[in-house]
């Protein structure tokens, strides 16, 4: 649920006007609940985070479809009517390079179906980090469809990386990621606060009211506010496992959060294995550090080229694509061509729709000899889940259902956020007013039991080092908090139910 569910705590139906009017200091919690600091704290962060939730939403929801707008915007350039019998690979690879004699060829990504195009890609020190020029070629004539950039390990093309950029930092750059990390860091903890509220509130009417609960559908019948807090509350619940995992794999591609996720993987062996492509040396060292990127770029990284190596790797590619065959490693692939003579050719299984298992093996050019294998099987489970989870986050994993599934889910999250919003605004002093509506209760830290605020303090600061633009937003509401309760108290001191504790 990503703005707060703005409900007082009364137990009773919210059917006149003057119901949001109601004193701030009511609440009908029992003695010790974390119901009032979990609400304040879910209106809070509703109410200053959701404007980037909102974005995040709704360029996610661009990203999660954007794997099908690429193949119909690029069909021309992904797809050929050409059924003949395809060409060596050498040949496809060495036809593109006739196309780009200027620059050096560092991959290959083989056609695998009938109808599709060969993709070549090419070193281009003019281009930016983690993108490379690609030329497609039909594999049945050699003759090429077209050149465009692509991005990352997937090899994505322009439009789908505007959109990932536009997700991923807003195209401000690294300055940029800031909203993504902050809106990932947030959506858990509005979720669960969201979740707890709705189901404490279902309980406390169906145990103190003759009201009929509602927890899982909500009252067609009902209007005003009642009909918004409904729909808040229920479509929250319905939608908060996804907002779980959205926000749990969008820190593992973030700045901050997501070095500490590198670090916890790498003490823990949780690192994905890499594989030793030096030739002579056949064992799979683990990986640095880090974690995936959204399209990360996988090492192509530029080196002065060795064009007679060049040459003799470019030539055994066929050779070394038989050997990766007879290891199970076929299909969508992706082929390094070296540009020396001591470094194995690598061909790693590549994302693909309905596709859970991604092998890789190095290959002596030269020789056509297995010198190491990278097989997912193998991974720590951590690893496998971290893989499975980036491929359904970026909508890969089980192809057009997977992005119809975000798409719809992004949608909803949308619509959730805006009843936020309506939610407060219906709450405010009077109809004909426009003054906003009032946070919840304030005070509730004197409420708790002090073994619950010293856990829940605990709490607090664990997560917010492990997240620090969670900790330190947290702060800065709290701040805020701070600020506004002592300048009520005094402009009304005799009035002011609310004291002074900035507590919530």
């Amino acid at each position: 649920m990503s703005v707060p569910e703005l409900d007082r705590g009364t137990i009773a139906a919210d059917n006149s006007a003057a119901e949001p009017a109601r004193s701030a200091a009511q609440d009908s919690s029992p003695p010790r609940s974390m119901r009032p600091l979990i609400m304040r704290l879910h209106f809070y962060a509703g109410i200053l985070v959701a404007p980037f939730l909102l974005i995040a939403t709704i360029s996610g929801g661009l990203y999660a479809i954007a794997p099908t707008l690429e193949q119909v915007l690029y069909r021309d350039l992904l797809h050929v009517d050409s059924t003949g019998p395809a060409l060596p690979v050498a040949e496809q690879v060495r036809a593109a390079q006739q196309l780009r004699p200027d620059l050096t060829v560092s991959a290959v990504r083989p056609a695998s179906e009938v109808g599709e195009t060969t993709r070549v890609l090419f070193t281009d020190p003019s281009l930016g980090e983690s993108e490379r020029t690609a030329v497609f070629i039909d594999p049945a004539t050699a003759s090429s469809t077209g050149q465009s950039v692509v991005y990352g390990s997937s090899s994505a093309l322009p439009v789908r990386t505007w959109i990932s950029q536009l997700h991923r930092h807003l195209h401000l750059g690294e300055p940029g990621r800031i909203y993504s990390e902050l809106a990932a860091s947030w959506l858990w903890v509005i979720a669960l606060g969201g979740v707890y509220l709705w189901v404490q509130r279902y309980r406390t009417q169906r145990t103190r009211t003759r009201q009929s609960a509602r927890l899982l559908t909500f009252d067609r019948g009902a209007r005003g506010r009642n009909r918004t807090l409904g729909w808040h509350g229920t479509t929250g619940l319905w939608i908060a496992v996804g907002l779980i995992f959205l926000s749990a794999t969008g820190l593992t591609w973030s700045t901050y959060a997501g070095a500490n996720v590198g670090e916890l993987r790498t003490a823990l062996s949780w690192t994905t294995p890499t594989l030793d492509t030096t030739l002579g040396v056949s064992d799979t060292a683990p990986a640095a550090g880090g974690h995936d990127g959204h399209d990360g770029h996988d090492g192509h990284t530029a080196a002065v080229a060795d064009t007679g190596a060049l040459d003799r790797n470019i030539g055994a590619l066929d050779r070394v694509l038989a050997a990766a065959a007879e290891h199970r490693v076929t299909e969508h692939v992706e082929m390094s061509i070296p540009a020396d003579g001591h470094t194995a050719v690598t061909v790693t299984e590549t994302r693909q729709p309905w596709q859970f298992v991604t092998d890789a093996v190095a290959i002596d050019p030269a020789t056509g000899a297995v010198t190491a294998t990278n097989t997912f099987a193998d991974w720590p489970l951590a690893a496998q889940l971290t893989t499975w989870g980036i491929a359904l986050h970026m909508g890969i994993l089980f192809g057009l259902l997977n992005q119809l599934v975000l798409l719809a889910l992004a949608v909803t999250l949308g619509t959730v956020i805006v009843r936020g919003y309506q939610l407060w605004w219906q709450r405010r002093p009077t109809r004909g007013s426009r003054r906003v509506a009032r946070p919840p209760l304030r005070g509730t830290w004197r409420r708790l039991h002090p073994v619950t605020v010293v856990a829940v303090v605990a709490a607090a600061v664990t997560v917010g080092w492990f997240a620090p633009l969670l900790g330190l937003s947290l702060l800065a509401f709290l701040l805020v908090d701070v600020a506004v309760g002592l300048l009520r108290r005094r402009r009304s001191p005799e009035h002011s139910p609310e004291g002074t504790s900035a507590t919530g």
